[in-house]
């Protein structure tokens, strides 16, 4: 295909023959004669003329397929440049906004009299690879920083948070690639083990051996790295990391030598993707698998809280990763264990304006809590979730929308923030609490008084006036 450029900056010719020059033929039209002969003298195919003429495109030999970018930057009309290509026989043209002069007044105008024309911003053109781009050598140069400061450790502790979901998983496997380490100089672990059973069989089919740490080790390593965490959730037990990769939002009341927060990735195996990438780490087809896994896994394929990088991160590990063993982990989900849970929450719970509520009493493990919730919030005019239940000394509750109404972490901040520890994205969020102080604070409840009670909390907390749109804590 032909394409003709009608220009006049030096700057925007020049880019616009790096880029195409490869794949179309180009030529280019401009009135200033020294200008012509700069970029002719440069190796460009170059033509002086009139625009606004019709007679300047039948000399150059037009035909219906002819391509025209028209450069508008906004500092004269280009009603008659376009005029006159549309009077030649020009029926492919482009508009290419360069100037800040442009405003959308003058380029809807440009529209209603040739509405045959497509127009394009070059900023927005360029503004993705180049911010891609830059993005990726600053995210190089942290990773080759930590890197550095941790290549002289002799142990290394690459800590996890409590149960450990794919993402935690996946984010200690790719970490370890990224340190360039083994099993016994960087030990993956967590203060309490895997116990969810997808979770167990993700890390038993990918070989990821999560060692069981308490706070008195920490002292036996001579670098701390926490993913998918940040200290502040051990509630002070450790105060210090040496590195901190996390996509929850940042938190106070740590001390980290090296930090990559987040707060916008769905996942943090999406973070050390790029982490991977800048520094051309080889990613083998286990870490590809696991990590692929951990981003379907965190952002329930793209259904929350997720954006592009995300997308990108997943397009990338795609070919590298085995579906077939991604399709045998996830086979895990369904149990007869969580199955009774969710009949007990069916046959006690409380449908109230598509919210629905259940206390499902004492549960061994705490992810038959979450299950439940994600389980019910598929029914049918369901558009809220809050399961509650007892864990050991605490009660566990947790929150799923569908992510365009109020808040999830806004109502467990809401009601339990002050007793215990709460907070969760729009559409996903988690509480825990000290029973004794659930009950000082709501009473001896249990049962159908209980599941009443969540239910009266989310009516009146849905009933208030929504509070701005802000980015909580994730859910646990």
């Amino acid at each position: 295909m032909r394409i003709v450029g009608i220009c006049q900056d030096e700057l925007v010719i020049r880019t616009l023959d790096d880029v195409l020059r490869p794949s179309f033929e180009l030529d280019f039209l401009v009135e200033s004669r020294p200008l012509a002969r700069r970029l002719h003298d440069a190796g460009l195919d170059v033509k002086v003329g009139d625009p606004r003429r019709v007679d300047t495109y039948l000399k150059a030999g037009i035909s219906p397929t002819t391509c025209f970018l028209v450069e508008d930057n906004g500092k004269r009309s280009i009603k008659k440049v376009l005029g006159a290509i549309r009077d030649a026989g020009g029926t492919l043209t482009y508009i290419i906004h360069t100037g800040a002069a442009v405003t959308p007044r003058n380029s809807d105008a440009l529209k209603a009299d040739f509405p045959d024309a497509a127009d394009m911003d070059l900023s927005e053109l360029i503004r993705p690879a180049l911010v891609t781009e830059l993005s990726r050598s600053m995210t190089r140069a942290r990773v080759q920083q930590y890197q550095r400061y941790f290549a002289d450790a002799d142990r290394v502790l690459i800590l996890l948070h409590n149960d450990p979901d794919p993402d935690a998983l996946a984010s200690g496997l790719a970490l370890r690639n990224l340190l360039r380490r083994t099993k016994t100089t960087a030990i993956i672990g967590a203060m309490q083990g895997v116990t969810r059973p997808e979770n167990l069989r993700m890390a038993n089919m990918l070989d990821i051996h999560v060692e069981p740490i308490t706070p008195a080790s920490f002292q036996e390593f001579d670098r701390i790295a926490t993913v998918d965490v940040q200290p502040h959730y051990f509630g002070g037990l450790l105060l210090r990391a040496d590195l901190v990769i996390d996509h929850h939002p940042e938190q106070p009341g740590y001390i980290a030598v090296f930090k990559d927060i987040r707060a916008d990735y769905g996942s943090t195996s999406t973070i050390l993707t790029e982490h991977l990438r800048s520094v051309d780490v080889n990613i083998s087809e286990r870490t590809a698998t696991a990590m692929l896994y951990a981003i379907k896994s965190d952002t329930l394929f793209f259904a929350r809280h997720t954006n592009r990088d995300d997308l990108e991160a997943f397009t990338f590990l795609y070919p590298l990763a085995d579906a077939a063993l991604i399709r045998k982990m996830e086979g895990a989900e369904i149990t007869l264990d969580r199955l009774n849970y969710v009949t007990r929450a069916s046959q006690g719970g409380e449908m109230r304006e598509q919210v629905f509520t259940a206390f499902i009493g004492e549960a061994p493990r705490e992810d038959f809590i979450p299950y439940t919730a994600d389980f019910f919030l598929q029914l049918e005019d369901v558009k809220w979730t809050i399961i509650a239940g007892i864990v050991g000394n605490c009660l566990i509750v947790s929150v799923r929308n569908l992510g365009y109404s109020r808040n999830a972490g806004e109502f467990v901040k809401r009601w339990f923030a002050d007793i215990g520890s709460a907070g969760g994205h729009r559409a996903m969020a988690k509480a825990v609490v000290p029973i004794d102080k659930f009950r000082q604070k709501f009473g001896d409840l249990e049962g159908d008084a209980m599941t009443k009670k969540i239910g009266d909390m989310a009516e009146q907390f849905l009933k208030e006036s929504a509070p701005e749109r802000k980015k909580e804590p994730v859910a646990r």
